[in-house]
């Protein structure tokens, strides 16, 4: 039996038409299948591989992590210089409020941890959310994600849920003194790259302060320099009291982390002890390949090369069916008239060996999300093949 039937045979799938492509190995903005075929990443693991893959000092610096150990202990109770060195780096770049990190394994415990910190910290019950929005697919977190297709059939979920229109200041009065936090993505991602305006943003902070309710900005997909700063929160002028992050945290490496203030934090630690807990969190390796993807973010401002590379998308992108071009930085919506023509030009795009996908929650729209270390030259290699994509479905 061949590696594909294998897949099919022993592994679970996700869906009845997954891409099937054999992988054997990738660098840079390329991946490459067992028969040589080269394809360009424009969507880098769905904002994962924020520097590339197998960035020369993420390897390095997991290559040098192998000679000390791997997994020691539950996270949370040894020191380990890896977790340590992540957090310094990362609380350096934040907000001074934003100065105690909570390392977990991917996007959705982020938002569970952040969800039971808010109810804990608050005393309060009620998560107010927005239609449209994802965080995830385990139960709180897809409790709160604003599409119902995806969780009719799972409910029982999370009680006392309350969703509002997102970017809609006149829904805003929902949130009460009774609630405990607002879980919002800077940026929509699976809705289609959907960017808010700067005033509902700093309406929605001012009414978080106002109620006493915690803000939670969830930028899973927007954070690390994808959107053009490198938190996307700095593009409203507001700070959250809670940021969650995953995909291109670890680079490459499953890590998420929710981040709050220390004293905010420390009441996950009592009443009762050992209030949150995770055994993988901050795996040493993970932490490591983390340090080193945002050490090359910061040190090379690759948010600044996302906002280079947009325009060069933007001005290269023009075709009759490209109805318009969502998002900021390099979180992009390519929308076009139908689903249907979509996952045409998507396919024809593998064909000319380009990877790209749709989005959840806006299935006409062609995702653009590639590795921040995209040139200028590979941008325009790349809207060729999806201009030639588009010419081809068109005729």
């Amino acid at each position: 039996m061949t590696y594909r039937d294998h897949f099919f045979k022993y592994l679970a799938q996700t869906s009845s038409f997954p891409l099937a492509l054999e992988i054997e190995k990738a660098e840079g903005i390329y991946m490459y299948g067992t028969d040589g075929r080269e394809y360009i990443d424009m969507i880098s693991g769905i904002s994962v591989s924020a520097v590339g893959h197998r960035h020369p000092d993420v390897v390095a610096a997991m290559k040098e992590q192998l000679d000390h150990h791997l997994h020691l202990m539950v996270y949370g109770e040894l020191i380990q210089p890896p977790q340590t060195n992540l957090a310094c780096l990362l609380t350096g770049h934040l907000p001074a409020t934003l100065n105690n990190v909570y390392l977990v394994n991917s996007g959705s415990e982020a938002i569970e941890g952040a969800l039971k910190l808010a109810k804990r910290y608050t005393r309060r019950t009620e998560v107010v959310a927005f239609k449209d929005a994802y965080h995830g697919s385990s139960h709180g977190a897809l409790s709160i994600t604003g599409r119902e297709a995806i969780k009719q059939s799972f409910r029982p979920l999370l009680p006392d849920i309350r969703h509002i229109v997102f970017n809609d200041p006149g829904m805003l009065d929902q949130i009460t003194k009774r609630t405990a936090c607002v879980v919002a993505e800077t940026i929509q991602g699976e809705a289609g790259a959907v960017v808010p305006g700067k005033n509902f943003m700093q309406a929605l902070r001012q009414r978080c302060y106002d109620t006493g309710a915690l803000l939670i900005l969830d930028e899973i997909q927007a954070g690390m320099g994808r959107t053009g700063e490198l938190w996307a929160f700095s593009h409203f002028g507001i700070e959250p009291d809670i940021l969650t992050l995953a995909k291109g945290f670890g680079g490459g490496m499953p890590l998420g982390a929710f981040i709050a203030s220390r004293e905010m934090m420390r009441c996950l630690s009592e009443r009762p002890v050992l209030g949150h807990i995770t055994t993988f969190g901050g795996n040493a390796l993970c932490s490591a390949a983390a340090t080193a993807t945002l050490q090359t973010i910061i040190g090379k401002r690759l948010w600044e090369n996302a906002v280079r590379q947009e325009k060069t998308i933007r001005k290269h992108l023009i075709h009759n069916d490209i109805l318009k071009i969502r998002g900021k930085g390099l979180l992009l919506a390519v929308e076009f008239d139908s689903a249907d023509r979509c996952k045409k030009i998507i396919d024809r795009c593998l064909e000319g060996g380009l990877l790209t996908d749709w989005f959840l929650f806006a299935d006409h729209c062609m995702r653009i999300a590639p590795p921040l270390t995209i040139t200028s030259e590979e941008v325009e290699k790349a809207c060729a093949v999806i201009l030639q994509a588009v010419e081809d479905v068109a005729g």
